[in-house]
């Protein structure tokens, strides 16, 4: 059986990650998304996270329980080791992921793609005002990283600008992602 490749969704905060990855998975059936698990409340508007305290989270990372993990913005972030059984069962996951444990997980899964999503300081900025979730300060932190470059070496990186429209983006998106060889 083939493995299924771990599609790494990366890009500035606001630039439309989740919204994009549940317009792909609709577009494409068999497409799956890895539930992350995060220290922040729950967002019933945003990704759908895994809402867990700090304790939690330092128990599942002590029991082995991600695949990956990093820190950002004041949080903690994981991705379930469970990923692990998807991938090997041959499903294709879309993962948010940071830009910081891009060649981790390179390293550690393959088939590996990286879907790099950018936009404008404004858009940004109007997007991340909008979902009302980051004071003007947070907004401002946030902003002064959307223009980091991907780590040295890891790839392949399709990099998709998401001022397009969401149903072009998502056609773009799929046809470039099962168009690489990998």
């Amino acid at each position: 059986m083939t493995r299924g490749r771990l599609i790494a969704v990366v890009g500035p905060s606001g630039v439309g990650k989740d919204t994009l990855m549940r317009a792909m998975i609709a577009g494409h059936p068999g497409l799956r998304r890895a539930r992350r698990v995060i220290t922040r409340a729950p967002d019933p508007e945003g990704e759908g996270h895994e809402a867990v305290s700090e304790t939690e989270f330092d128990a599942r990372l002590k029991e082995g329980g991600f695949a990956l993990h990093w820190r950002a913005h004041g949080l903690r972030y994981g991705v379930p080791v469970g990923i692990c059984l998807d991938l090997a069962a041959g499903r294709d996951l879309l993962v948010n992921l940071s830009r910081s444990v891009l060649p981790e997980a390179q390293a550690r899964f393959q088939p590996f793609v990286i879907l790099h999503l950018t936009a404008t300081s404004e858009v940004l900025a109007a997007r991340l005002a909008g979902r009302g979730r980051e004071t003007h300060t947070d907004i401002a932190e946030r902003l002064s990283g959307a223009d980091l470059a991907l780590p040295e070496g890891v790839g392949p990186v399709i990099t998709l600008d998401t001022d397009a429209a969401l149903p072009r983006l998502t056609k773009t998106a799929l046809k470039a992602i099962y168009a690489v060889k990998v």
